[in-house]
C-alpha cells in the first residue's frame, strides 16, 4: 500500500482497495460461518452442556441476527482496514522505510492500578450497602477490563525485553527483538482473549466456583441436612394471601410428624396480617413462636425475650448469592402478636427438624406429601440442603459453558495469531531468506516464530486469568464478605488444553516458512 503511495495513488484509491479486500475477506467467512452452522446444528442438538440436549428453537436464528452478522462483520472489516491504513495514507515514506513505533510506556498501566485500587477499597474499607457497592463494583471492573488492553502491550514489552535479557540462543534474540521492536502489533491479535479469559475467571470460574463449594456450608452447621421445608399456597387463589398460605394445617399432620423417631421439631410459619409483602425483594413476612423456632435452629432463633417472632423465610436463605443454605446465624424481632393469636391465621409453610438420618427424612417428607399434596410451588418437601444443591446444578452447568467459551475464544485467538504469523513471515521473506543464505538452519527460524507468537498467546492467558481470580476474590470479599475458593484442577486443565490447540493452530503455519524463503528465490535490489 505504501508503495503505491509513492507512486501515485490517492487516498481514496488504497482506502477502496483495502475495503474491498477487507469485505470480501469477510463475507466469505461470514457465508461459511452460516455453512457450518446448518451443517452442525443438527448434531449439535444432541449435546447436553447444560445437563439436557438443545431443544431446535435453541439452536434457530433469526432474520434480525442473519442481518447483523451478514451487515456488521463486513462493515467491521473495512472499518478495520480503513483505521489500519491511516499510517500509510499520512507518511508511506515512514511506512515503506519501517519506521519502529516508540516503546510502550509504562503509564499505560494507570487504569489497571486505579482499578485493582478501588476494588481493594470496597473489599477492606469502604462498606457500601445495595444496590450501590453493585455499581461501585462494576466500575471497578471496567477500570480493569481497559486497563489490561492499555497495559497489553507494554507487558508484552516488558516479557521480550526480559527473554532477551537472560539469554544468548539466537532464536530467542530475534523473537525478543522482533517483539520489543513492536509490541502493539504482537498483542493486537490477542487483545480479545484478555477479557474473554477475564470476564470467563472473574464471573463464572471465580464467582461460581466459590458460589459452588459454599452451597453446603450452612451458616447453622449439619442442621441443613435434617431440615425439611415445605412451602405452602393455592395457584388458583385471587389473593397474594391464598397464592402463599394454606388457612390451616390437617389435625393429625403433627401428630405423625411428632411420632416420626428422629424428628426433634416442628414450626409452622403463619401469615402476619400486620406487616406488608416487600415487594422489593418479593420477601413474604411469616409469625413463629419461639418454642417451635427453639427445636428448628434452621429458622434462626428469637430474640430475647420474644414470644413471637417475625421472619423473612424467603430471604435466601441467608447470604444471598452464596445461598447459604439455613436461616440459624439469624436473630428474628419480636412480632407485634400475642401468641394466641396464632391459630387463627393461615399457614405459608411447615419446617421439620430432624437429626439428619435418611429414615428420619424420607418418613417425615411422606407425611407432609400425603397431608400436603404439591401446592403452588408443585415441588416436593425438600431439605435445605436439597434446596440448594439445586442451585448448584445451575452453577456447575454455567461452568459448563464457561469452560466451553474458554477454549473457544482460546482457539479464535490461536486463529488470529495465525494469520499474524503468516503475514509476519511474508513481511520478512527476505531476510528471512537472507538468513538460510547464511547458513542458519530453517528449525531456528521457525523457533523464532513460534516464539513470537506463543509469548503474547501464554503472558496475555496467565495475566487475565490471575488478574480475573485477583479481581472476584475483592468482589466476593466487598459483596458477600466470603473468601474465594480456588477453582479446581479441571478449570487449569481447560485452559492448558486450549493453550495447547491454539499452538497447534499456530504451528500449522510454519510449513510455509520453508517454502516462502528459499534461498534461490533471493534478488538482489
Amino acid at each position: 500500500m505504501a508503495a503505491m503511495r509513492l507512486v501515485g495513488a490517492t487516498p481514496r484509491q488504497v482506502s477502496t482497495i483495502a475495503a474491498v479486500e477487507a469485505v470480501v475477506a469477510a463475507l466469505a467467512g461470514v457465508v461459511l460461518g452460516f455453512v457450518l452452522f446448518i451443517a452442525f446444528r443438527p448434531a449439535l442438538q444432541h449435546v447436553a452442556i447444560t445437563g439436557a440436549p438443545f431443544a431446535p428453537g435453541d439452536l434457530s436464528l433469526s432474520v434480525a441476527n442473519v442481518l447483523v452478522v451478514a451487515i456488521g462483520v463486513p462493515l467491521a472489516a473495512m472499518l478495520a482496514a480503513r483505521l489500519a491504513l491511516r499510517r500509510v495514507l499520512s507518511s508511506p515514506l515512514g511506512v515503506s522505510r519501517r519506521v519502529t513505533p516508540p516503546a510502550p510506556k509504562a503509564v499505560r498501566l494507570i487504569p489497571f492500578v486505579v482499578g485493582l485500587v478501588w476494588l481493594a477499597l470496597l473489599a477492606g474499607v469502604v462498606h457500601l450497602n445495595g444496590k450501590g457497592v453493585v455499581y461501585a463494583d462494576f466500575v471497578g471492573f471496567l477500570l480493569l477490563m481497559v486497563g489490561l488492553v492499555t497495559a497489553g502491550p507494554w507487558l508484552t514489552d516488558v516479557g521480550a525485553r526480559v527473554m532477551t535479557r537472560h539469554t544468548n540462543r539466537p532464536d530467542v534474540l530475534l523473537a525478543g527483538q522482533r517483539l520489543s521492536d513492536n509490541p502493539k502489533s504482537a498483542f493486537r491479535s490477542v487483545s480479545g482473549l484478555v477479557l474473554a479469559l477475564f470476564v470467563a475467571s472473574v464471573a463464572a470460574i471465580g464467582i461460581v466456583s466459590t458460589v459452588v463449594a459454599d452451597h453446603g456450608a450452612p451458616a447453622g452447621g449439619e442442621v441443613a441436612v435434617g431440615t425439611l421445608v415445605d412451602m405452602l399456597g393455592n395457584s388458583s387463589a385471587v389473593s397474594v394471601e391464598g397464592e402463599n398460605s394454606i388457612p390451616s394445617l390437617p389435625s393429625s399432620l403433627l401428630g405423625d410428624l411428632a411420632s416420626i423417631k428422629g424428628v426433634v421439631g416442628v414450626a409452622a410459619v403463619h401469615w402476619d396480617p400486620l406487616v406488608s409483602t416487600d415487594h422489593a425483594t418479593d420477601q413474604m413476612p411469616g409469625l413463629v413462636p419461639c418454642p417451635q423456632l427453639t427445636r428448628t435452629p434452621a429458622l434462626g432463633h428469637c430474640a430475647p425475650g420474644a414470644s413471637v417472632v417475625t421472619i423473612r423465610p424467603f430471604s435466601d436463605q441467608g447470604n444471598g448469592l452464596t445461598k447459604r443454605t439455613t436461616l440459624a446465624d439469624r436473630t428474628w424481632p419480636a412480632a407485634a402478636l400475642p401468641s394466641e393469636r396464632l391459630a387463627g391465621l393461615p399457614i405459608e409453610e411447615v419446617v421439620v427438624g430432624t437429626n439428619g438420618t435418611a429414615a428420619a427424612v424420607e418418613q417425615a417428607r411422606t407425611d407432609l406429601e400425603v397431608a400436603l399434596p404439591y401446592q403452588s410451588y408443585e415441588v416436593p418437601p425438600m431439605t435445605y440442603g436439597e434446596v440448594s444443591s439445586s442451585t448448584s446444578r445451575s452453577y456447575t452447568e454455567l461452568q459448563n459453558v464457561t469452560d466451553v467459551v474458554i477454549v473457544a475464544s482460546l482457539l479464535i485467538a490461536g486463529c488470529s495469531l495465525a494469520v499474524g504469523v503468516i503475514s509476519g513471515i511474508s513481511d520478512r521473506r527476505r531476510p528471512f531468506s537472507l538468513l538460510r543464505l547464511t547458513g542458519v538452519p530453517v528449525a531456528v527460524l521457525r523457533r523464532v516464530i513460534s516464539l513470537e507468537s506463543a509469548l503474547p498467546l501464554v503472558a496475555v492467558s496467565v495475566a487475565s486469568v490471575g488478574i480475573g481470580l485477583l479481581a472476584s476474590a475483592l468482589f466476593l470479599k466487598s459483596q458477600l464478605g466470603v473468601t474465594l475458593r480456588f477453582p479446581g484442577i479441571n478449570y487449569f486443565l481447560i485452559v492448558a488444553g486450549g493453550l495447547l490447540l491454539s499452538l497447534g493452530v499456530i504451528s500449522s503455519t510454519l510449513p510455509l516458512l520453508e517454502r516462502i524463503t528459499r534461498p534461490e528465490d533471493v534478488r538482489t535490489e
